[in-house]
């Protein structure tokens, strides 16, 4: 068993709730947390990161950072860093685990080294996630890199100097990001051009937030499209506050509105750089009775949705939760833009019409669009596949507490990746869950 009382591996059987009710404070920022733990371990001195998230992909991050020579310590609900600055530990490997962003953002960092190899256990998910947009970058920064056709293990080796290098954010804004933390500890700083169409604005304004939070300069276009960071710079060490989470309050907040009774989440910042904000707004235009007064966030459910049609790629991290939304919702849903979707834990696009094909819905899509046509009742009483993806088990969640019968989830404890107490969460909410352990997969 787990520190929180849970199998180390298993599935979960949601039972119908007849309502949700109380309050709950967000979780900690993922995006936040490993931005700023990265930072604190770039930074000289010691840094006290202030509500840090406890998720898979944070511990996985506080791994490698302690492997590259930085100490790092739980302090209650805070992590204290002692950073390396500019001098990562050379010739170490570092397991990022399934953690995407982490372990692009490592091997940005990696640059300053005489050789980081980054590998990972998830060669199913991790493993076979696109990474050449960012070697290629580096390459031409002069660092020598080596990897399995863009894919993890990846090893890099450097010095380099900085200057002017173009990334494609087509795939992913984390490719800039990486650059952005290694920008400022290299003698020329860099002069960063980002090509394609660019997905995800929200995190790069997430990192360029943590550089300003720790001292150090940086501009870039309206359009995002160029960076200027100036080189010679120092990451200053200090303290730090991690915001509420809005990826996973989405989630809450999606399965307040699908059942009667009034919830409540608070330390949720108004005014906040991170995408999935725009989540509430969605939420307000399918009928939520969805209600702001300051970082708290109420919704009272059991009000009639109704479908809608969004851009979804400012807050992709929301698309699944707010498809269990939609799924409930009167009409047909469209999340259009969303290609980057393909490229996560699994394919957000394909498999989660695949689920919802396997609960009785009627699902559809296009290379870079998912829809649901809403229906009044969820049979329930099936076995869904949870493909590994913490996302993905929270809208099958969410199903679940709508449907007429229990669902089981496959793989649950996949939902540690993000939001390990989500469903604790919600059951100090008046949900139902049971935990059967399984066997490894």
């Amino acid at each position: 068993m787990t520190p929180g009382g849970l199998p180390e591996r298993f599935d979960v059987i949601v039972h119908p709730a007849p309502e949700l009710r109380g309050e709950l404070r967000a979780q900690p920022s993922k995006n936040y947390t490993t931005r700023y733990l990265l930072a604190a371990a770039l930074a000289e001195g010691e840094t006290r990161v202030v509500g840090a998230a406890t998720s898979e992909d944070a511990q996985a991050l506080l791994g490698c950072l302690r492997a590259w020579g930085a100490g790092a310590e739980r302090v209650g609900e805070d992590v204290v860093v002692r950073g390396f600055g500019a001098r990562p530990r050379a010739g170490v490997t570092l397991d990022p685990g399934n953690a995407g962003a982490v372990a692009r953002f490592l091997m940005g960092v990696a640059a300053l080294t005489q050789g980081t190899t980054l590998v990972t256990d998830h060669a199913e998910s991790l493993g076979r996630r696109p990474q050449g947009d960012l070697l290629g970058a580096l390459e031409r920064l002069g660092a020598r890199v080596g990897s399995e056709g863009g894919r993890l293990p990846v090893t890099v080796s450097g010095p380099v100097r900085g200057g002017r290098v173009e990334v494609s954010a087509q795939r992913s804004s984390q490719y800039a990001s990486a650059l952005m933390f290694l920008a400022p500890l290299l003698p020329e700083g860099l002069d960063l051009r980002l090509t394609g169409e660019i997905k995800s604005r929200a995190p790069l304004r997430q990192t360029l937030d943590t550089l300003a939070a720790f001292g150090v300069t940086a501009s870039a276009s309206a359009d995002l499209r160029r960076v200027s960071i100036p080189g010679g710079q120092t990451y200053r060490a200090g303290r730090v506050l991690v915001p509420g989470d809005y990826p996973g309050s989405a989630a809450i907040l999606v399965a307040a509105a699908l059942r009667p009774g009034e919830v409540t989440v608070t330390n949720l910042r108004e005014h906040d750089l991170q995408g999935e904000r725009e989540a509430l707004d969605v939420l307000r235009e399918m009928g939520a009775d969805l209600v702001r007064d300051g970082d708290r966030v109420t919704v009272r459910g059991g009000q009639p949705l109704r479908a809608v049609t969004r851009d979804g790629d400012g807050f992709t991290d929301a698309v699944q939760a707010l498809t269990a939304a939609a799924a409930c919702a009167s009409g047909t849903t469209t999340w259009e833009n969303v290609a980057t979707l393909r490229l996560k834990e699994c394919d957000r696009i394909s498999d989660t019409r695949r689920e919802l094909e396997r609960l009785g819905l009627s699902a559809g899509e296009t290379a870079d669009s998912l829809s649901v046509t809403g229906t009044g009742q969820i049979p329930g009483g099936v076995t869904a596949d949870g493909h590994g993806d913490h996302r993905m088990i929270m809208l099958l969640t969410l199903l679940g507490l709508r449907a007429g019968a229990p669902l089981r989830i496959t793989g649950a404890h996949h939902i540690r990746k993000s939001y390990p107490d989500f469903f604790r969460h919600l059951e100090a909410l008046g949900a139902r869950f049971e935990y059967p352990a399984t066997d490894a997969r």
